[in-house]
This record gives C-alpha cells, sequence and structure tokens, in this order.
C-alpha cells in the first residue's frame, strides 16, 4: 500500500518533515518514504490510499496507560478494582484499548495489571485488537501504601509472591512475544512500601536473568517520598531504588514527581526512562514533575496518560497539549519542553523507554509501519504554520482518521476495524455500573448536581 499527499513528520535522525510526502507499506514495514511525485512513478502499480489534506506521525507511545492520590486510592480505586472479575478486567482493556487505537496510539504500557483482573484476558484484548503492547503484571506482597498503616489496599487486591512474581513468570512464558510479537510481558512492581525489600530484589534479579524489563510507579506524591526518608537507613526514591536493583536501561518509573537533584543524577548515570503523567499529576494534586531538569541532565522521557481513572481519557494528544505548556506555566520560561521535544517524547523517547525504538517510534525504512494520519482539514486546525505544532497545541484524537499497527489498518476513516465498537462500550458501560454496585459506591460517585 502507497499512503500519498500527505505531510509526513517523520522524528528520523534528521527530524526531517517531508511535504506532500508518501509512505510505502509492504509486509508490517516501511518500505519507502519520499515524495508523492517520485514515489508513485517507481511504485506505480501499488494501491494508492490518498491521504490529502492529513499530517502522518509515527504512532503514538503510552508509557504508562477530585481527592488527593492516597485518599482516592483507598476509598475508592482499590474498592473497586478489589471487586473485578476476570470478565471485567477484559471488558475494561477492550475499550481502553479502542479508545487508545482510535485517538492514534499504536503501543502502550501497562504499569500493573493485578492478578484478579484476568491477564490472560488482556493479553487476548491486545491480539484481538491489533495494537502493540507491554504489559506489567503486578509484583507485590504487602498490602499498604507508603508508611501509614491507615493506607490498606482492599483484600480482594493483595497478592502474595507466588500469585505475583510466580504468576508473572508463568505470563511470561505463555505470552511473551505472541500476536506476531506485538506482545511483550514485564514486571509491574507496586510503588515501595507494597513490596518488601527481598522481593524487590528477587525480582530485578529475576529481570536481568532472563532480561523481563520492569516498570513502577515511583515518588508520585510528598507520602512516597517521605516513606523512603523513614527507611533505616534514610532514603531518597532513587538510593532506594539503586539499593534493591530497580534502575537501568530496562526499567521505566512512572510519575516521578517528587525527586531531588540528587534523584536526578542517579537516572541520568543508570539510563533508566521516565514516563510522565502531566494530567494525572494534576488532577490528583501530586505535583508538577521536574521534566525540564531530568531532560538537561540527559534522562529519556516519554509519556504517558495512567489510568483513565486518574485522566479521564486515554488521548495521548491531548496529554502532549498539556505536556507542552505546564512547564512553561510553571517556570514562566515560554521555551521549555518546545513542541518538537513533546512530540519526541510520545514516540522515539516512548519508544526507547520500551527497549523498541529500532522498530517503532519514528518512520524511517525498514522500521514497522506503526503510524497515524490526522485530518487537518478543520476549521480548528487551519491555517497552520508549523506541522509539529499544529499537531501538538491543536489536533486532539478526534482528528486521528487513520491507524495503522504492524502494516495493518486498525481505524479507518474514524471506525474501528478490529473490534464491534458499540459492543465494546456497551458492555464495559454494563459491567462498570455492575462493579460500583458491588463495592457500594454507588452514592459516592454519583452526580454532586442533582440529576432529575
Amino acid at each position: 500500500m502507497l499512503y500519498t499527499h500527505a505531510t509526513i513528520i517523520t522524528v528520523n535522525p534528521a527530524r526531517e518533515i517531508v511535504l506532500d510526502g508518501s509512505v510505502l507499506v509492504n509486509d508490517a514495514f516501511i518500505r519507502d518514504i519520499g515524495k508523492t511525485e517520485v514515489l508513485t512513478s517507481i511504485y506505480s502499480d501499488e494501491e494508492i490510499y490518498d491521504l490529502t489534506g492529513h499530517i502522518i506521525i509515527p504512532g503514538l507511545i503510552s508509557a504508562a496507560d477530585d481527592l488527593e492520590l492516597v485518599s482516592w486510592l483507598c476509598e475508592r480505586i482499590w474498592v473497586l478494582q478489589g471487586n473485578f472479575t476476570p470478565e471485567d478486567g477484559y471488558a475494561a482493556a477492550r475499550i481502553s484499548i479502542a479508545e487508545m487505537l482510535k485517538t492514534g496510539t499504536t503501543c502502550f504500557l501497562e504499569s500493573m495489571f493485578a492478578d484478579r483482573y484476568g491477564f490472560s484476558g488482556l493479553c487476548k484484548a491486545v491480539e484481538e485488537s491489533g495494537i502493540r503492547a507491554c504489559l506489567g503484571k503486578i509484583v507485590m506482597d504487602l498490602g499498604k501504601y507508603a508508611k501509614d498503616p491507615k493506607w490498606a489496599m482492599h483484600p480482594g487486591l493483595v497478592e502474595n509472591r507466588e500469585q505475583s512474581l510466580v504468576g508473572t513468570l508463568k505470563m511470561h512464558e505463555e505470552w511473551n512475544n505472541k500476536a506476531s510479537g506485538r506482545i511483550k510481558v514485564w514486571f509491574g512492581a507496586r510503588t515501595p512500601g507494597g513490596v518488601s525489600t527481598a522481593l524487590y530484589k528477587e525480582m530485578t534479579s529475576l529481570s536481568r536473568e532472563k532480561n523481563i524489563p520492569v516498570t513502577m510507579h515511583c515518588a508520585e506524591v510528598k507520602a512516597d517520598r517521605e516513606y523512603f526518608a523513614s527507611l533505616t537507613p534514610p532514603h531518597t526514591p532513587m538510593s532506594y531504588c539503586s539499593s534493591v536493583g530497580l534502575l537501568g536501561p530496562s526499567t521505566v518509573l512512572v510519575h516521578m514527581v517528587h525527586l531531588d537533584d540528587s534523584d536526578i543524577h542517579t537516572l541520568a548515570d543508570s539510563r533508566t526512562h521516565v514516563a510522565h503523567c502531566p494530567t494525572s499529576n494534576a488532577k490528583l494534586a501530586s505535583g508538577i514533575a521536574r521534566v525540564p531538569d531530568l531532560l538537561t541532565a540527559g534522562v529519556n522521557v516519554g509519556l504517558g496518560t495512567d489510568g483513565a481513572p486518574c485522566n479521564n481519557t486515554n488521548d495521548l494528544l491531548q496529554e502532549m497539549k498539556l505536556a507542552g505548556i505546564i512547564h512553561k506555566a510553571a517556570s514562566g520560561d515560554p521555551t521549555l519542553v518546545p513542541a518538537e521535544t513533546v512530540l519526541e517524547m510520545a514516540t522515539i523517547n516512548g519508544a526507547k523507554a520500551l527497549g523498541l525504538d529500532s522498530e517503532i517510534g519514528s518512520l524511517e525504512v525498514g522500521k514497522k509501519a506503526d503510524f497515524v494520519a490526522l485530518d487537518m482539514r478543520k476549521v480548528g486546525l487551519q491555517p497552520y504554520y508549523s506541522p509539529v505544532s499544529a499537531v501538538v497545541y491543536a489536533a486532539t484524537g478526534s482528528d486521528v482518521s487513520l491507524t495503522v499497527v504492524d502494516g495493518n489498518v486498525v481505524v479507518e476513516k474514524w471506525r474501528l476495524l478490529t473490534m464491534n465498537e458499540e459492543e465494546v462500550w456497551r458492555e464495559a458501560d454494563r459491567r462498570g455500573h455492575e462493579v460500583v454496585e458491588r463495592a457500594g459506591l454507588a452514592e459516592k460517585v454519583k452526580a454532586r448536581w442533582p440529576t432529575v
């Protein structure tokens, strides 16, 4: 297939933008990129897909998928999650993946999928949908958050070493590299306080031995930093992570809001990756990550939406806009984290974080054909002069008309091809309400304003 007449933001090493460009795709790979006039002449027998008026970008990579965080977790989210069934987990995975594909995300990292949700169901949803995914299964052995015993997890979510660590190894044997290589199974460690030091060390040893990457939420709120400081001996977030073997180029740490200078230097020296989730951090009043300092230090920073409950959307294009403006507002410096850096975070940086940058994250000959096309022929998007700025600051997921993963068209003209969209959202809506009822939270989650 020859995709023609688009503006192509390649994010290749030269960061070239091809005007009136074309992309040739065969057998899941990009075979050529260039001017439409040239490629249509060379490949005159190829089927044409006209993308006049569109911008093509690499498929977006999500490096992570009203109360402050701890109360919100303990009183609402963990209660709901502790009442999940595997069927609920499958329905939740399907609607999240459907939204991601329709809004331009072609690859995502799931950080913490609990055993009770049914990990095989998650893998099945990925396989069926056509998306690419790195899936972190929970590793834990303590049912609390940070240092306060009041912050206990719902009993339905507590797992032991055998369920979590050993269970992840079993899932890795069963699912890693399945779905034509689109599925990767990771360790998804719970935040310090939910995992014993001994289990962290066992997990990181196995990670190195079996080449299984690790992801973990870390330093998200002040309580996390206070927990590290309360240990004997006292630690910073990164000195503790270093002490248990968590740091390195096969680890993605999510959020990373409450860091000091020594933490940032340790991250850079260890080549550990960070997933920035600005909307989640803002909504839950967790703070603003020191992304400009992380980037200056040479830390690879990707972008994520975090979970839908703490963001309300999986639209990574919306996340890009906030990532591009929040650090300007916080610093008073409008030059910080420019649009080009934000697009790198959502594409090639995310690919690096997942260890997939030789395959995805940019549009280059020989890489996997993972890309999306945004229809710019709209009053809210015209006129534009910088394609990158238009994508980062003006476009949203609703502008994605085409999504291609592994060379396969999975969204075309805004329609999801791999799943029945109405069936997906109706099933998720039904099961979502059933979970709320089982959890006894119907009164707590209803609208604050009167419904009549």
